[in-house]
C-alpha cells in the first residue's frame, strides 16, 4: 500500500477483514464513509439499513449465529445516539460485537463542529470496553484489541470510535488542515500551521508499517476435571434431576452440533431457553417444554447452564429447597445470583457439557419413572393448548391455531425469529426450532424492535433457508420499515404479524388490575398493503379456514426471493392471562 493510498479506512476494514467478518452493517454517513467503501473493496458485503438500531440489531444476530463478532458503523452524534438500545441489548445477551462509531476531527473535537458530542461518556456504561484513536496507526491496535475483549470471557459489545480524519487518506486531510490554517503572516496563523502541523505528523506517523496481526483464539473458562468429578457424582446419586440450558451455552457457535451430541449422550431431562431451544431439534425425548416450574420444584439435581436465575428462573426460589443446585456461567458473579448454589462452576456452559459427556452417560432406564411423570406433565399441557386451538372465533384468527399452522409449515431448517410480546409468547408454546440456533430472541433485556435486524442477519448467515419472522403488530412497528433493507439486499423472509390492534400483553393486566386501557389500543393496521409499498409481497388473513393456504402461498412467494408479510387478524384470548413477568 502506497503512502499516497493509506487511509484509516483502509486499515479498519483490513483489520474486519483479517478477523472474518463477512458483513458490515450501516446506515451512511460521511463521518465513515471510508471505512463503507474500503470494506466493500475488500470483499466485505456492506449492508445498509434505515435506522442504526437495526444495524447493531444485525450485527447482534450475525455474532449469534457464527460466534464471529458482528460488526455495524455508524455516523457521528445521533448515529451513534440511535444505536444505544441495541448495545444494551447486546451486552445483556453476551454478544459480541464490534460498534464503530464516526467522529468529529481531532483538531475540532470540542469546537461545535457537525454532531461533536461527548460520544464515550455516554456510551461507556453500555458496553464492555469503549476505545478512540488519535492517530491512524492506533486504529489498529485499538481495533484488534476491541475484537479480543468483545470475545473474551464473558462476551459483550465493544465501541470504537473513529475521528473522520484518521479515516480518510493524509493527502486529503492535510488539504483539510491547509484550510483550516489559513493563509495569513500574522504570529496566530503561523503558530496555528505549525499546530497543524505536528497534529498531522503524529496522526499519521507509522500508519505505512501497520499491518494487522492474526487473531489468537478468544480466552475461554474452562471446567476443571475435580469440577466434572464432583458433578458426576452427584449425577450417581440424583433420582430426578433437571438441567436448564440457556442462550450462553450456545455462544461458541460452530460447537453446536458437538454440544447438542454431549446433551444427549448425557441423558438428563432438559429444559432449553432462550438460544438454546432446537439444540436437539424439534422433538428429542429427553427434552420437555412444558411444567418447567412444576420440574424444578420436584427435582432432586438441578443443573443450569449459562443460564443466570433471575426472573425467568424466578429469581432461583422455585427449585426445591432440598435439591443440589449447580450453576455453570462465564460470569463468576451469575453462579450465585439470587440463590446460592450447592457449588458453581465458572466455565464455558457448553464446553462443560461436553466434558460431562465424556465421564457420565445416563444409560437406558436409569431415571424411567422421572421421565414419566415429566411426560405426563407435558402431554396434559399439550391437550390443553389443543383444546384451547380447537376454539373459533368469528371473523378472526385463533393466535394458538395460527402458532399450529406455523409448525406444520416451516420447512426442516427453517429459522424462526420473534419480535413481539404476546402473539410471539403463545407462538413460543407451540412452535419447534428444527435445530441449534434456529431460534433468535432478543434475550433477558426483553426489548422490541430486534426482529428486521436478526430477520436481515438470519438471511445472510444462513441463504437458502426459510426465515419466519414472527411479529406482535405493536413491536413491527418498530421496523416494519426495514422492509426496503430486505428488498433492495434481495433477503427474502416471511413476516407473520399477528394483528389484533392492541399491545396485549400490556393490556391484559393493566385492564384486569387497573380498570384502564389506556395507551394500550391500536388500529388495525393494513400492514400487508405497507409492504406493498416497500416493495415487498403483503398477504391479508383474515379467515380461519385460509390459514394453511395463506401459510402456503408466502412460502412460494419466499421460494421465489420476495420478502413477504402476512398481516393475521387475530383474536385475544386467556391463553397467556396472569403472565406479566417483574
Amino acid at each position: 500500500m502506497s503512502h499516497e493510498s493509506t487511509s484509516g479506512g483502509d486499515l479498519v476494514a483490513e483489520v474486519l477483514h483479517q478477523r472474518g467478518v463477512r458483513f458490515l452493517f450501516t446506515l451512511c454517513g460521511g463521518h465513515i464513509s471510508p471505512i463503507l467503501v474500503a470494506a466493500k473493496k475488500k470483499g466485505i458485503r456492506v449492508i445498509d439499513v434505515r435506522d442504526e438500531v437495526t444495524a447493531v440489531f444485525a450485527a447482534d444476530a450475525v455474532a449469534r449465529l457464527t460466534g464471529i463478532p458482528g460488526v455495524a458503523a455508524v455516523t457521528a452524534g445521533p448515529g451513534v445516539t440511535n444505536t444505544i438500545t441495541a448495545v444494551y441489548n447486546a451486552r445483556m445477551a453476551e454478544s459480541p460485537l464490534i460498534v464503530l462509531g464516526g467522529a468529529t476531527a481531532t483538531v475540532l473535537k470540542g469546537r461545535g463542529s457537525l454532531q461533536d458530542i461527548d460520544q464515550m461518556a455516554m456510551i461507556r456504561p453500555a458496553v464492555k470496553a469503549a476505545h478512540t484513536s488519535r492517530s491512524v496507526r492506533a486504529l489498529v491496535t485499538k481495533l484488534e484489541e476491541s475484537f479480543d475483549t468483545a470475545q473474551d470471557g464473558v462476551p459483550g459489545p465493544v465501541f470504537v470510535e473513529c475521528p473522520v480524519d484518521l479515516l480518510y487518506d493524509e493527502k486529503t486531510v492535510r488539504e483539510w488542515y491547509a484550510k483550516e490554517g489559513g493563509k495569513g503572516d500574522d504570529l496566530g496563523s503561523k503558530a496555528i500551521r505549525l499546530y497543524l502541523k505536528q497534529h498531522l505528523f503524529r496522526q499519521f506517523y507509522g500508519a505505512d508499517g501497520v499491518r494487522p496481526s492474526l487473531p489468537e483464539a478468544a480466552n475461554v473458562p474452562t471446567p476443571g476435571a475435580r469440577e466434572i468429578d464432583r458433578v458426576v457424582a452427584a449425577l450417581e446419586k440424583a433420582s430426578q434431576p433437571v438441567l436448564v440450558v440457556g442462550s450462553q451455552t450456545m455462544l461458541r457457535a460452530l460447537a453446536a452440533d458437538d454440544i447438542a451430541a454431549a446433551v444427549k449422550r448425557l441423558g438428563i431431562p432438559v429444559f432449553l431457553g432462550g438460544m438454546a431451544r432446537g439444540l436437539l431439534g424439534a422433538k428429542d425425548p429427553i427434552q420437555f417444554r412444558h411444567a418447567r416450574g412444576k420440574a424444578l420444584k420436584a427435582a432432586d439435581l438441578v443443573i443450569v447452564c449459562g443460564f443466570p436465575m433471575d426472573f425467568r428462573l424466578g429469581y432461583g426460589q422455585g427449585i426445591n429447597r432440598n435439591a443440589t443446585v449447580i450453576t455453570v456461567n462465564r460470569d463468576r458473579a451469575a453462579l450465585s445470583k439470587n440463590r446460592a448454589p450447592t457449588f458453581g462452576v465458572q466455565s464455558d456452559a457448553g464446553l462443560f457439557l461436553e466434558r460431562l459427556s465424556e465421564k457420565f452417560t445416563a444409560g437406558s432406564g436409569r431415571w424411567e419413572p422421572w421421565f414419566g411423570t415429566l411426560r405426563e406433565s407435558e402431554a396434559q399441557r399439550d391437550a390443553e393448548i389443543e383444546k384451547q386451538a380447537a376454539e373459533r372465533v368469528e371473523g378472526f384468527v385463533n393466535p394458538i391455531h395460527l402458532a399450529q399452522e406455523i409448525e406444520k409449515a416451516v420447512a426442516p431448517d427453517g429459522i424462526f425469529v420473534v419480535d413481539g410480546g404476546d402473539v410471539v409468547a403463545t407462538a413460543s408454546y407451540v412452535v419447534r426450532p428444527r435445530g441449534p440456533l434456529a431460534w433468535l430472541d432478543p434475550g433477558v433485556f426483553g426489548t422490541l424492535g430486534v426482529g428486521a435486524g436478526f430477520a436481515l442477519a438470519a438471511g445472510l448467515c444462513r441463504p437458502g433457508r426459510e426465515v419466519w419472522l414472527i411479529y406482535g403488530d405493536g413491536a413491527c412497528g418498530y421496523s416494519l420499515m426495514e422492509l426496503d433493507s430486505f428488498v433492495r439486499h434481495n433477503v427474502p423472509v416471511i413476516a407473520v404479524i399477528g394483528n389484533n390492534g392492541s399491545w396485549a400483553q400490556i393490556a391484559r393486566d393493566q385492564i384486569e388490575i387497573l380498570k384502564d386501557d389506556v395507551g394500550t389500543p391500536l388500529v388495525r393496521n393494513d400492514y400487508h398493503k405497507v409492504a406493498e409499498g416497500w416493495g415487498a409481497k403483503g398477504l391479508l388473513l383474515d379467515d380461519a379456514n385460509k390459514v394453511a393456504e395463506t401459510l402456503a402461498e408466502a412460502k412460494r412467494l419466499f421460494a421465489l426471493g420476495h420478502p413477504v408479510v402476512i398481516n393475521c387478524q387475530i383474536k385475544d384470548t386467556e391463553f397467556r392471562k396472569g403472565s406479566m413477568s417483574m
